[in-house]
C-alpha cells in the first residue's frame, strides 16, 4: 500500500468533490467505501435500460453560479423542472401549495385574493395561540384543510410518531405561493444529469485512487500510516464509536419493481399524505429523464426508524441530538490529521448544492 496525502472516507459527493479539488492541486488521494459502488445516495442503477435513482430521488436544484458552473464542467443537464402531485385518497393535488392546488382544495377559490381569505379564515378558526407541537403550529399557519389532507398523514409517515408528539419547529414556515406555477424550486438553476449521476462522480474520482467493499475501521487497523490527513464523511458518532451515545437518525426503504407498461403514474414524483397507505411516494424514474422505454420502473418509498443494519439518511436535528453532536463536534475538534465533513460527518441534512458549495470551502481552505 502506498502512501497518500488524503485518506477520504466516503466516495460520495462531498468526499468525490474534495478528491477531484486535492488531486488537481498535485495532492494524491485514496477513496474508500463500504458499499459497492461509488456516488455514495447519489448512485444510480440501470434497470430496464432506465437510470433508478437507488436511494431516492436526487434533483439537482441550486442559485449558487459557482456550483452549477462547476458541476457543468463534468456533465450536462437537461431541464427537468420538479413539479410532485400529492394524492389524498381519491384525490390529486399540485405541489408545492400554490393556486392549483388552493383551487384543486376549494373549487370556488379562483385569485389569490381569495385564497388568501380561505386561509386567513381556517387559520383564525383554529385559534391556536403559542403552538405547542407540530399540530398546532400547522394549523396556525395553514388551516384544517391544508394539514389534514397535505401535511398531516406525510409527515407522521416521515417521522413515525404523531403530529402532536413532534416539536413544532419542524414546520418553521410553510411557503405558499399564490401564483399557478407547479416548480417545486425557487432556485435559478435545476435538472437531472444526462445518463445519471454516475459520470459526475466518476469524472470527479479521476486521479485519485478507489476502493469500494472497504469499511474505513478494518482498513485503518491494518494500514494506520497510509495517510498525512483523513477527510472522515462517515457517521460522526460512529467514529468515536459511539462513546458518548448514538445520534438518532431516519431511514427509507425502498421497494423497486419492473412494471410492464410504459408510463405507470404520468409524473417522476407522486406523495401519498394518506396516513394508512404505508409509503411516502412512489417515484417513476423514468421520467427524470423523460424516457420512452417499454417499460417502466417504480419506487416506494417506506420511512423507518434507523438501526446500524440499515442506511442513514436523515439526521433528527431536535435540540436532544443537537446537544448531542456538539459534543461529538467537541471531540473531533481535538482529533489530529482528521477532517470531518458532509452530511453525516457534520450531521445536517444538505442538498446537493450545499455539499458541493461545503466541500469547495473546504478544498480552498485546506488546499490553499
Amino acid at each position: 500500500m502506498k502512501h497518500y496525502d488524503y485518506l477520504i472516507v466516503g466516495a460520495g459527493l462531498f468526499g468525490s468533490v474534495f478528491a477531484h479539488e486535492a488531486t488537481a492541486r498535485g495532492k494524491r488521494c485514496l477513496v474508500i467505501d463500504r458499499r459497492p459502488h461509488t456516488g455514495g445516495n447519489i448512485y444510480c442503477e440501470q434497470i430496464a435500460g432506465i437510470n433508478v435513482h437507488k436511494y431516492g430521488a436526487h434533483i439537482f436544484h441550486t442559485s449558487d453560479r459557482r456550483v452549477w458552473e462547476y458541476v457543468n464542467r463534468f456533465v450536462e443537464f437537461n431541464n427537468y423542472v420538479n413539479s410532485p402531485v400529492a394524492r389524498y385518497k381519491d384525490e390529486l393535488y399540485n405541489l408545492p401549495f400554490n393556486m392549483n392546488t388552493f383551487h384543486e382544495l376549494w373549487n370556488d377559490v379562483f385569485t389569490p385574493a381569495q385564497a388568501k381569505a380561505k386561509i386567513e379564515s381556517q387559520r383564525a378558526a383554529e385559534a391556536v395561540g403559542e403552538p405547542k407541537n407540530l399540530e398546532e403550529q400547522a394549523l396556525s399557519l395553514a388551516g384544517r384543510d391544508v394539514y389534514e389532507k397535505l401535511i398531516k398523514g406525510y409527515t407522521e409517515k416521515q417521522w413515525g410518531r404523531s403530529c402532536t408528539e413532534l416539536p413544532a419547529f419542524i414546520i418553521r414556515r410553510l411557503p405558499f405561493r399564490f401564483t399557478f406555477d407547479n416548480n417545486y424550486f425557487n432556485d435559478r438553476w435545476q435538472g437531472i444529469p444526462i445518463g445519471g449521476y454516475n459520470p459526475l462522480t466518476e469524472k470527479l474520482l479521476e486521479g485519485s485512487d478507489v476502493l469500494t467493499d472497504t469499511d474505513y475501521f478494518a482498513f485503518r487497523e491494518k494500514y494506520p500510516d497510509v495517510a498525512d490527513k483523513t477527510l472522515f464523511t462517515g457517521m460522526i458518532d460512529e467514529y468515536f464509536r459511539f462513546s458518548l451515545g448514538h445520534l438518532q437518525y431516519r431511514t427509507v426503504r425502498f421497494e423497486t419493481e419492473v412494471l410492464d407498461t410504459d408510463n405507470y403514474q404520468g409524473n417522476a414524483v407522486v406523495n401519498y399524505t394518506e396516513r394508512s397507505v404505508p409509503y411516502t411516494r412512489i417515484i417513476e424514474h423514468k421520467h427524470f429523464e423523460f424516457g420512452k422505454q417499454e417499460k417502466t420502473v417504480i419506487s416506494r418509498e417506506y420511512p423507518e426508524e434507523w438501526n446500524a443494519s440499515l442506511e442513514p439518511y436523515y439526521p433528527v436535528n431536535d435540540k436532544t441530538n443537537d446537544a448531542l453532536y456538539a459534543r461529538y463536534r467537541a471531540l473531533a475538534e481535538r482529533e489530529k490529521g482528521v477532517i470531518f465533513g458532509g452530511r453525516l460527518g457534520s450531521y445536517r441534512y444538505y442538498d446537493m448544492d450545499k455539499v458541493i458549495a461545503a466541500a469547495l470551502a473546504l478544498a480552498d481552505s485546506e488546499l490553499n
